[in-house]
């Protein structure tokens, strides 16, 4: 009985192919051929170690590495042709290579593709967090210009969607960037979990031949800041592990949190209630039947995808729940996931980043806004703490105080001093210069606080962190 030198999916356990529709079901290549770029270097990695154990010959690994890249370039042009019959992306490149390369047929000698498709979706896993950190920072310095353009605009900072107390706009917005660098540090101990080789270590047992796993994972970048190969210790973790996923899923997740509590400070800001905010025309959108209608569409469409990008998140937490050691064919369900994840939040963080650069603050709306008295409130009582009276009580003066402006139908700062007085003593001729905005703004001087100063500090460490990691 002659062996088949065609290259099949299955192996010679099975008397023929699957049926069409079996093969339709359980097919990858329609998704996962986005690997193919790490599947190239991977397997052009395990070339050149299977030459060093001498596995492959000098010529052997030459036409292995020059087939390879012919068929990256191929793929990169749009000119390769995919098969669905292969199932995945390794078994089309694989397939490829062994047409036109006859020593291709021992590239697969000891590995998997469990070990495979763990290798690729790592290094995938890792190219997307470096791009991702660029499009953050990116995001961030898009923030921190538009604070530092308008540094001088104060709006109402709101708690419970009400106006509480005056910040300057830019605090507000350094608020965010203080959110995407938590996201950025959750990313970067991400990538160190993910920046571990697995290959070698087989379909479950690794392998009987010497390989030498250090030299695989050198030349892929798998190393410490030390230059220190990283390899997995384990080779059954290895090949079902996938928590690398999950966690660039869960820190994406959050990030997608961030980006839609900002669309929606955005949304608010620009609507006719609010008036805060311009956006440029050509981020925004208008309406079918309404003609006078400009909506931030990129901010609701931002604020709408993080639902998908949770539910991914989700979705890929119940897939691996149940899963027992080690690989087994769920986890081909990872990659939409994982792959939608990503495409979604760095287009948000693009996009997000642009419509940024494309909005003004309407300074005189704001500041009509942050003039409301009642936003100095606060302030009042705790003048009455600095002339020595316990805050719960200061509290509750302040608190009779609003009362009474409520029922005079006055606002705070038209109360004269007799009324002041009439509520609590310790109220003095001065109390009203407690309402200069600006000069209530000059007070709020601790790290942190919104004052002119501490906001111009923190503008400026921004400007320079984020120069340094352009």
């Amino acid at each position: 009985m002659k062996i088949k030198k065609k290259l099949v999916s299955r192996s010679g356990r099975f008397d023929g192919e699957p049926g069409q529709d079996v093969a339709a079901f359980s097919e990858s290549v329609s998704f996962d051929w986005r690997l193919w770029r790490q599947d190239i270097l991977g397997s052009i990695a395990h070339a050149g170690m299977l030459a060093r154990i001498g596995v492959l010959n000098a010529t052997e690994h030459e036409a292995i590495i020059s087939g390879l890249e012919r068929i990256g370039t191929e793929i990169d042009r749009g000119q390769f042709e995919w098969k669905k019959e292969l199932e995945d992306v390794h078994m089309n490149i694989e397939a490829a290579l062994t047409a036109r390369v006859p020593a291709g047929a021992k590239l697969h000698t000891a590995r998997s593709r469990n070990d495979q498709v763990a290798l690729d979706m790592r290094m995938w896993v890792r190219d997307e967090i470096l791009a991702l950190t660029h499009e953050l920072h990116d995001l961030q310095r898009a923030l921190v210009e538009l604070g530092q353009n308008h540094s001088d605009v104060i709006i109402p900072g709101y708690t419970h969607l009400q106006r509480a107390q005056p910040v300057f706009f830019a605090h507000h917005l350094l608020a965010y960037v203080e959110m995407l660098d938590r996201d950025l540090g959750r990313f970067h101990d991400a990538f160190a979990r993910t920046n571990v080789c697995p290959l070698g270590s087989g379909a479950i047992a690794g392998s009987t031949l010497n390989l030498d796993r250090a030299y695989v994972a050198e030349q892929l970048g798998f190393v410490d800041e030390k230059g220190s190969a990283q390899l997995t210790q384990n080779s059954m973790d290895a090949v079902s592990d996938r928590d690398f996923v999950i966690e660039f899923c869960a820190s994406s997740a959050l990030l997608a949190v961030h980006l839609s509590r900002l669309s929606e400070d955005v949304i608010l800001w620009a609507s006719a209630e609010f008036q805060f905010i311009k956006i440029a025309d050509a981020y925004t959108t208008g309406s079918s039947l309404m003609p006078q209608k400009k909506n931030p569409d990129i901010a609701e469409l931002t604020r709408g995808k993080s639902g998908r990008v949770i539910g991914n998140l989700m979705a890929l937490l119940t897939l691996l729940k149940g899963l027992p050691m080690t690989y087994n064919r769920d986890l081909q369900e990872d990659k939409e996931r994982i792959f939608d994840t990503a495409d979604t939040v760095r287009a948000c963080v693009r996009l997000m980043a642009a419509m940024m650069r494309h909005t003004v603050p309407v300074s005189d709306n704001c500041l009509r806004a942050a003039s409301d008295p009642s936003l100095l409130a606060t302030d009042l009582a705790d003048y009455l703490v600095r002339q020595g009276l316990p805050f719960r009580h200061a509290h509750h003066a302040v608190g009779l105080a609003v009362a009474l402006a409520e029922k005079s139908g006055k606002s705070l700062d038209q109360l004269t001093i007799k009324e002041y007085q009439s509520i609590e003593k310790l109220f003095g001729p001065d109390v009203l210069e407690i309402f200069n905005l600006k000069k209530a703004m000059t007070l709020r001087k601790m790290t942190g606080a919104p004052s002119p100063t501490e906001v111009k500090k923190q503008l400026q460490r921004w400007l320079k962190r984020l120069k340094s990691s352009s």
